[in-house]
Formats: C-alpha cells, structure tokens, sequence
C-alpha cells in the first residue's frame, strides 16, 4: 500500500532548525519541511554530508557545520542560520549516537561525552531559540527521545539514560515555555531503519526478534518519524504539548 501523506499549509515559510540534520532521520525531516515550503536551516558534524544534502535538494536549505558539544559553536551557528533564515519558530532536537557499549567499560570521560552528545545540547538549543519564539507569539519545540529504555534496552546505559532524561526535559520546558504559546513535546522512535542502523546492526535475526516485539509486521521507514516532527510543528498541534508521540509500531 503506498501512503498518502498530509500537507500542512501552515508550515509554509516557517522558520525550522534542525539537528543533526545531515543523514538519517534527520536528514529526512530536512527533506520533509522543504517540502512544505519551509525555510530550514539545519546543523551536523558531518560538513561532507550537510554540503551533499544541500545539493541534493530541490529548494533552497540552509547548513552551517557544527559540534554540538561545544555550546558557544552551537549558539554561533544557530546565529548565523537566523541572519539567513530569520529566527526560528520551529525546533527539532534530532541529534544523537546509539552506539553501543557495555556497562563495565565506560569512564566518567566517556559518560560526561555521551550526555554532551545526546542531551545537554537540547537544552542549550532551547535556550538559544526560545527568545525568538517569545518575541514571535508562539513556537514548536520537538525533542527526539528513544524507544529503547522504554523496551529496558540493554548495552548502551549512558545512551538510553540520556534519552530518557530527555523527557524530564520536555516536560518542564513545556511548563516554563506554555504561557508564551510555544509547545515542547517528545519523538519516540522505535528501531528506525536508517543507513546507519542497516550497516552496523541489522542482521536477520535482530530484525526477526524486533518484528516479534512490534504490534505491526513491517520495519519502521525514516519517513514515519518525520511525519510525526511535521504535524507536531504545524498548526493542526496547537494544543498538543508536554507528551510523548510514540513512532515504534507497537513494540514492546
């Protein structure tokens, strides 16, 4: 069955910034908002691939490298992308690493890194737009949680309490941001089936033993996760905020 996908008028000419945006789920949402006629400025580590997907697309997105680890870089490229774009009324907080470690191996380095790359900077991205929202009237705010502590995932600890804190973080941003109109709400992806997952852990027995857990048959397209983003940042969600919007095909 092919799908019929929504258009959502109200998106057109929003501002978006996107993490993380250069490959994956992220670069999916890129491709979704220009679509709609959005004007997207996304930020990533990896310059090779943000430059790629700029050219690969059919309207006008903007890139501006970034590690989001360092803050001070962060709020830098966020300025530049609004001196292009204008500020922001739409964020998404895709940026993350699943990869996998076991419990006995990880150093205070490696956790404090981990949380760096998986969380901290969703706050700070908050804070850096959240100001522009204000002054706009209203805004979208969307965090990508994780399915996987929800499943009590084993062998990534620092990445699955990263992600759960995450909706901690939603929760609270919602209160303080409410009174402002802007709405803060969490992505939970299932087990996306993206290049990354497909080169480094899908095998036909993961895929076999994850299907058995799931409620529907088939493997979860990036494409689902970005049309959750869409209709969470459009006007048709004006009262949804503070709560999880779970993309994982019923797993359990």
């Amino acid at each position: 069955m092919t799908p019929q996908f929504a258009s959502y008028p109200s998106l057109a000419d929003k501002t978006v910034f996107i993490t993380g945006g250069a490959s994956g789920i992220g670069a999916e949402m890129v491709r979704a908002f220009a679509d709609q006629g959005a004007k997207v400025g996304f930020v990533d580590l990896d310059q090779k691939a943000g430059e790629a997907l700029v050219e690969q697309a059919a309207t006008s997105i903007a890139f501006e490298p970034c590690d989001l680890r360092d803050i001070d870089q962060l709020k830098s490229s966020f300025s530049k992308l609004s001196d292009r774009l204008g500020a922001a009324t739409v964020l998404v907080n895709n940026a993350a690493r699943d990869d996998r470690h076991g419990w006995q191996e990880v150093t205070p380095d490696y956790w404090d890194e981990r949380q760096a790359t998986n969380l901290r900077h969703q706050f700070f991205a908050i804070q850096a737009v959240a100001p522009g929202m204000i002054s706009a009237g209203g805004g979208s705010i969307i965090n990508m949680g994780s399915n996987s502590w929800w499943e009590a995932g084993g062998d990534m600890p620092a990445y699955t309490t990263s992600k759960a804190a995450v909706h901690g973080l939603t929760r609270t941003m919602a209160r303080d941001l409410g009174d402002h109109r802007i709405r803060v709400n969490t992505v939970v992806p299932g087990w996306i089936m993206t290049d990354r997952q497909k080169q480094l852990w899908v095998t036909e027995d993961s895929v076999e033993k994850h299907r058995a857990r799931q409620c529907l048959p088939d493997l979860i397209d990036p494409v689902y996760v970005a049309r959750m983003v869409l209709f969470l940042a459009s006007d048709d969600a004006a009262m949804c905020t503070a709560n999880n919007y779970m993309v994982e095909a019923g797993s359990i």
